[in-house]
């Protein structure tokens, strides 16, 4: 899966527990209709490819969602998910679409017109 936008936010990372984990936060503005501010989490190593980026650049965000389960103590199930990024690269302005757009049709100028075309000549259907 991947999230396609304009970078808004890089956190700096941050170190959770006493165990050493990292884990570093950047928001995607998507460019559609209704613009969605995607928070992406990137955690240990993955932390530092966050360091070529900044607020403003158009990136691809390559994600995986993750969900976990935890049992408070008053014995309560409670579900949490993750967006997880796992690569990001810089895309041009433009790029960042959404797609099942198609390109720009070039000028009716750009074709040559047909010279010698007689309807009765042109016979194409399989059948």
């Amino acid at each position: 899966m991947e999230v396609t936008g304009r970078v808004k936010m890089v956190e700096q990372t941050k170190e959770v527990g006493s165990s050493g984990f990292r884990k570093r936060d950047i928001v995607v503005t998507t460019d559609e209709q209704y613009p969605q501010h995607i928070s992406v989490q990137f955690v240990q190593d993955k932390c530092d490819l966050l360091d070529a980026y900044k607020v403003g650049d158009n990136v691809k965000v390559d994600i995986n969602l993750r969900g976990r389960e935890w049992t408070n103590p008053q014995g309560e199930t409670v579900y949490f998910n993750t967006i997880q990024g796992w690569r990001i690269g810089k895309v041009q302005d433009g790029a960042s679409a959404p797609q099942g757009q198609a390109p720009p049709m070039p000028a009716a100028a750009a074709f040559e017109p047909a010279a010698t075309f007689k309807e009765e000549d042109h016979d194409d259907l399989p059948f």
